[in-house]
């Protein structure tokens, strides 16, 4: 028996797969940079673009400055660098938060929010023409391509007026708080929408409940129950996700949700403890997997039966092959094995490949309490 986990992560200064998924500093700073630049140019310019949208609209002028929030991957800790590059890119979520009061002042939340993407894409404009940067639209954001490696992707919410003073408050950290969010996006009045809900903007459906912090917070809450090796797992599943799939393929959100009930630690086995995921995982998504933020809505759902089929098979096929590795006694043809899963980032080393014992990997399982209960999961329509 092997032992591979070296070969994913160590803290150890050798080549380890982890290390090579990881943005480089430079690759950081820029990205970040241009964080910093879209919010100062949307604090300087939001303000004055609403009013000038509103007054285009015969509504009164509001003064207000935008808050920000970083969600997705950057936020999880999950980012990983792109494995195709064209047409894959790092991604960073910066979600813009204006008081719910601001469109207030139209009767029809339909164009209050065709007037929330025009006021913001008025005031990134001149930046993006600046930095010849790539400004688009997508259905639930302003995409803003920053360079052929990475892209910043801003979503639009209006929240509650005294959730925004709580949020301006604690300058954005909102560590810990959870928002509920529901509404029924077809009815064209203000009044489908509660006061305590918080609303993204949506091109085709006005507005959508949505509640990224939530999503944070749950996977914050994993990782303190679990471990730090929960987001490896996750993260080496993504990289496999874009080295199969260059486009499409399963959502980032999707396999965290899929991968967080069934993963057990395996101490110092990084190895171990993706295998043990991989064997369960095909059939968690063939069974459809629940949001772990809203009890009525299925992950799954989007895919096709025969997409999830496909993706199934897909980590079917990892699995296999990180199991002949592990198990087997070639610590060359072990390396050769899961680096036709993963690609070149994973080091061929077969020098770093440890021998192991089958009472080694049962001893890296620690003791526990009692079992945690499974996310409880039932067939996708």
């Amino acid at each position: 028996m092997l032992n591979l986990s070296a070969l994913f992560y160590t803290k150890l200064d050798q080549p380890n797969f982890l290390a090579e998924l990881d943005l480089t500093e430079g690759e950081k700073t820029y990205i970040s940079d241009a964080k910093n630049e879209i919010r100062a140019a949307l604090r300087e310019r939001l303000k004055a673009s609403i009013a000038d949208v509103l007054a285009q609209n015969g509504l009164e002028a509001v003064s207000v400055e935008p808050k920000f929030y970083i969600q997705g991957s950057w936020a999880y800790r999950t980012l990983n660098r792109p494995c195709t590059t064209p047409p894959q890119q790092s991604d960073l979520d910066d979600g813009v938060y204006l008081p719910m009061s601001i469109m207030k002042e139209h009767r029809r939340p339909s164009v209050a929010s065709a007037l929330f993407f025009e006021a913001t894409e008025a005031a990134l404009k001149p930046l993006a023409a600046d930095k010849k940067w790539t400004l688009s639209a997508k259905p639930t954001c302003i995409r803003l391509e920053i360079s052929p490696f990475a892209h910043i992707d801003i979503p639009l919410y209006a929240i509650p007026d005294d959730e925004f003073m709580l949020l301006k408050a604690a300058n954005e950290s909102f560590e810990g708080r959870v928002f509920n969010a529901a509404t029924d996006s077809a009815k064209d009045h203000w009044a489908a929408l509660p006061s305590d809900h918080v609303l993204l903007a949506h091109r085709e459906e006005n507005w959508i409940k949505s509640d990224p912090r939530a999503m944070k917070d749950w996977f914050v809450q994993e990782i303190a129950d679990r471990g730090e090796q929960l987001r490896r797992v996750v993260r080496y599943l993504k990289a496999f996700r874009d080295k199969v799939w260059t486009k499409g393929g399963p959502s980032s959100i999707l396999l965290m949700a899929a991968t967080a009930p069934i993963f057990e630690k395996r101490d110092k086995r990084d190895d171990l403890a993706l295998k043990d995921v991989l064997e369960k995982l095909p059939n968690v998504l063939r069974e459809g997997v629940l949001s772990p933020i809203d009890s009525e809505v299925y992950l799954t759902a989007s895919l096709a039966a025969e997409e999830i089929e496909e993706i199934a098979r897909q980590f079917e096929a990892f699995h296999n092959h990180l199991s002949g590795a592990i198990f087997g006694t070639d610590k060359q043809q072990a390396c050769t094995w899961v680096r036709s899963m993963l690609g070149d980032r994973f080091p061929n080393r077969a020098d770093l490949v440890l021998v192991s014992t089958v009472a080694a990997a049962v001893q890296a399982v620690p003791a526990e309490a009692g079992p945690r209960e499974l996310v409880k999961t039932t067939k996708a329509g």
